[in-house]
């Protein structure tokens, strides 16, 4: 035996055997603690941190899209009217609405089915040996039974409970209705805002396009006025400044086209790779149309406005079902019947002479009468009275919500009719001051920059015109959508 500072070999295996006795007791200690609190070690299928990134053991579900079988006209330029109706169809929200409204009518079907008689069928096969103390085992035979049965239960009254239900499923069907109303108006403003959107960059372009021709001339202008003297070498580079400028200015504004016209495919419901044409507008808008007192469109919003009412219909709802809550705790009346066929065999499923067939019937009449409930039913109550409460709060804000839009949209509608006016003045003065100075400046008057500033100033109120007109319609569709009126009734009037 070996001995080291008093300790022996066979010491230090047994310590070691002890050490690693004790691990391997405290790691099967570990796994029954890990087996009691996730039995099925469900947090395997989770990130292992928070810092980690969960990865999948199997194959991720792939995405399936259904795409829409109909398809626009390629070779026609479509009128908002007829891309808002396509729209209307194809958008994927108008159907989730839709179907929403849908699964709160069959809602309503299921509360008023507890109304009707609740029926139910059955078929009984039982095979039984009774045993008893004083029959030997041996003596005593299987006994099969069979037959079907059918019993039904009605509550006959029960002071009002189901018809608060009912009064409930009903307002919560008008708010899921009256909430795919709002879904159309509100897919018929994105159409009206992507396509004005969409025009309006197309008139950009085209002013940007413009522009690059104004500079290019002017590029040319210096050029000659270089080779005869009259204009330094400065003058040149400067407006070759000015093209490179303007050939930047247009790139970005026709792939800013680009990013709306894929807007617009979006929601209409079409892929995003297609080419959509529209018509442009080819008049000014007519301000006329939109003016109205302030009070009668915040009046209209508060009897027409879809989401306005639906928020007045989950109030009535809740407190419908408040009212059925409180109706649970009262006494209910109500009638059951029972009718059944018993045949009796002694072996396999052959009828039994010696015993035939029976028949049972039975009707009771229940009152029941709730007693305790361990105060299940005073919190129900409570919990849907404040349901009721926070439904109020919820239409008193959506109410508020509504009322500033209306005021918003309203003034934002002032604002810019009035500049329409002042823009179109000013591109006409801008126009007649980039004609003048170019022509002043080919004429050997006038220096380079004031031809630059004056093309700039022009190409500066074409865009500020095509702003104007685009903001018009686009706050007067925010001022429909706010109202919550027809917007595509409104539209077509318009577009005409």
């Amino acid at each position: 035996m070996m001995h080291f500072g008093g300790w022996s070999a066979a010491a230090g295996l047994g310590v070691a055997l002890v050490v690693a006795g004790t691990g391997a007791y405290a790691e099967g200690v570990g796994d029954v603690v890990r087996w009691i609190k996730d039995p099925y070690n469900v947090e395997r299928k989770t990130s292992p941190s928070h810092d980690k990134r969960w990865e999948s053991s199997a194959p991720l579900p792939s995405v399936t899209f259904e795409a829409d079988s109909e398809a626009l006209p390629a070779d026609k330029a479509l009128t908002l009217p007829e891309l808002t109706e396509f729209a209307l169809r194809n958008n994927a929200r108008t159907r989730q609405a839709w179907f929403a409204a849908r699964a709160a009518a069959a809602s309503l079907g299921v509360t008023l089915g507890d109304g009707l008689p609740q029926v139910q069928g059955a078929y009984q096969v039982q095979r039984a040996r009774p045993i008893s103390s004083t029959n030997p085992t041996n003596n005593v035979i299987w006994l099969n039974r069979w037959g079907p049965q059918i019993s039904f239960n009605y509550v006959i009254y029960d002071f009002g409970g189901l018809d608060a239900r009912v009064d409930a499923a009903e307002y919560r069907l008008l708010a899921a209705n009256l909430a795919q109303n709002r879904v159309l108006q509100e897919v018929i403003f994105q159409v009206e805002q992507a396509y004005y959107q969409l025009i309006g960059i197309e008139a950009l372009v085209r002013v940007n396009e413009q522009s690059l021709k104004n500079v290019e001339t002017a590029l040319d202008a210096a050029r000659r006025r270089r080779e005869s003297g009259l204009a330094t070498v400065a003058d040149v580079y400067r407006t070759e400044t000015q093209v490179a400028q303007a050939q930047l200015t247009l790139t970005r504004s026709r792939g800013e086209f680009e990013k709306a016209r894929g807007q617009l495919s979006t929601v209409v419901g079409l892929p995003i790779r297609s080419s959509v044409r529209v018509q442009t507008l080819t008049a000014p808008p007519q301000t006329t149309q939109a003016v109205s007192a302030i009070n009668d469109y915040l009046e209209r919003a508060k009897l027409i406005r879809p989401d306005l009412v639906a928020a007045e219909s989950q109030v009535r709802a809740t407190r419908a079902s408040a009212l059925a809550a409180s109706k649970a705790g009262l006494p209910s009346i109500e009638i059951n019947g029972q009718y059944a066929v018993s045949n009796w065999a002694k072996s396999g499923f052959l009828h039994d002479p010696d015993r035939p067939a029976t028949h049972a019937y039975s009707t009771t009449l229940n009152i029941r009468i709730p007693i305790f409930s361990g105060f299940k039913d005073t919190y129900t109550v409570r919990q849907a009275e404040i349901a009721a409460q926070q439904a109020e709060a919820a239409r008193d804000a959506v109410f508020r919500q509504t009322q500033l839009e209306v005021w918003q949209s309203y003034y934002d509608l002032q604002t810019v009719s009035g500049s329409i006016k002042s823009t179109e003045a000013l591109v006409k003065s801008a126009e007649q001051t980039a004609q003048a100075t170019l022509a002043r400046y080919q004429s050997g008057f006038g220096t380079i920059l004031d031809l630059i500033t004056a093309q700039q100033d022009e190409s500066n109120a074409r865009t500020q015109r095509i702003q104007s007109y685009l903001d018009w319609y686009t706050v007067l569709a925010r001022l429909h959508l706010a109202v919550g009126a027809n917007d595509l009734m409104a539209t077509k009037s318009e577009s005409k």
